[in-house]
């Protein structure tokens, strides 16, 4: 990724967020990283788009209760309908300890309309 900027969302997980091993549950990460794509995507398309694709996700650390998750985005390809948005999750660590690289992944988003058919992402006019 380019040099980083501010996140497109900034969260700190707090126990509710935990699976049976006392980590963050992965899924939370998930859907957390796919807000932030979404996020980046709208500023090609104010209107509604959807989610076709997420490449894969490894997890690379885990994630504690209290730390502060920064998921950073970037624009990769802007096509007629669609967005590419690459996301790279960064942890600051509750305890001091430093930053982690969590995980990060490649996104797909489809600009739509009120019926769910594709649209234009730059509307003419």
């Amino acid at each position: 990724m380019a040099d980083k900027q501010d996140p497109a969302i900034r969260v700190m997980l707090l126990p509710k967020d935990t699976n049976g091993y006392g980590t963050i549950f992965g899924g939370v990460i998930m859907s957390h990283l796919d807000i932030a794509g979404a996020v980046e995507a709208h500023k090609h398309r104010q209107g509604r788009v959807v989610t076709v694709a997420i490449d894969k996700v490894e997890f690379i650390a885990p994630v504690y209760v209290g730390d502060l998750v920064s998921f950073y985005t970037e624009t990769l390809k802007v096509g007629h309908t669609s967005v590419t948005v690459s996301i790279e999750v960064e942890a600051l660590r509750a305890d001091g300890s430093g930053t982690v690289r969590v995980t990060e992944a490649k996104a797909v988003y489809v600009a739509v309309d009120g019926a769910g058919r594709p649209v234009p992402i730059r509307e003419a006019g």
